[in-house]
């Protein structure tokens, strides 16, 4: 695999851009793991974002029904065309962020860790069974973080409040060619059923987070204007929130439990529309 990579490499006269995040995996025993990992079964459609050189792709579509593989890059993109003669493989060329998902129900990927954030929430806003997806090291431990560890923000409420994610690999730095700056790792991830996910208001959601380390009164007292409340507003409303639920409590300890809750609280006073 190795091998196969740095000869296309050589032969298309590439370089890495880093502009778009490219690391190529090319250590074979972490794709076959992450194959193990996805479950991959002849029924299945899997998404893989950012096929780069094909090997993971190809592996993919030696265990699924259908690979869906979106690129950005258009060199890329000629290069899978003119390499391989998949039957169950379709190359999407686009931006992952902009282009309409075909149906899936897995995903497996080596994500481009500049998107890491806004791709995993334009996951999460569809139907799948399972992914496993690997992110730049520190942001899978902000990922899978518990209410009051020192990684917990945004990202791992918003992520705990609809699915289930499990660190299970941490990769060095080596695994990837051309070697990057940080470590990374793969991470599980399963939606929750839908009646046990957990919809929030986001305002209210980055308004508490912007202080994540003051108290829930005091984070929505310095961020009332993030939920559209000007000062004069703010004044006159300021006893409702001496009585928010979990007033006293600091932001990085509160569940999305908790964070509903004071969500309803605040819709019915009418401060949340």
């Amino acid at each position: 695999m190795r091998e196969r990579l740095f000869f296309l490499i050589s032969k298309y006269n590439l370089k890495a851009n880093s502009d778009l995040g490219q690391n190529f995996l090319i250590v074979p025993d972490i794709i076959e793991r992450n194959i193990e990992r996805a479950e991959l079964r002849e029924r299945d459609h899997v998404l893989e974002i950012g096929p780069g050189l094909g090997v993971l792709t190809d592996a993919l579509s030696k265990r699924a029904g259908k690979v869906y593989a979106i690129e950005k890059d258009r060199r890329l993109v000629e290069v899978l065309k003119k390499e391989y003669d998949w039957p169950n493989v379709e190359i999407i060329e686009g931006d992952a962020l902009k282009v309409e998902f075909p149906e899936f129900n897995k995903i497996v990927s080596n994500l481009p860790y500049q998107i890491s954030s806004p791709i995993t929430f334009r996951f999460l806003k569809h139907e799948f069974e399972r992914a496993v997806l690997i992110y730049q090291l520190e942001f899978a431990q902000r990922m899978v973080a518990k209410p009051g560890d020192k990684n917990y923000s945004r990202l791992s409420l918003m992520i705990r409040a609809k699915a289930h994610a499990e660190l299970v690999e941490k990769i060095g730095r080596g695994a990837f060619w051309p070697k990057p700056k940080v470590d990374s790792a793969v991470v599980v991830l399963e939606p929750k059923p839908v009646d046990e996910r957990i919809e929030l208001s986001e305002d209210l959601v980055r308004a508490l987070f912007q202080h994540r380390r003051s108290t829930a009164l005091a984070a929505l007292k310095k961020s009332h204007h993030m939920l559209g409340l000007s000062r004069g507003e703010f004044k006159k409303v300021r006893d409702v929130f001496l009585r928010i639920p979990h007033a006293g409590e600091r932001v990085f300890q509160l569940s999305p439990e908790d964070v509903k809750e004071i969500e309803e609280f605040l819709r019915s006073e009418g401060i949340l529309k």
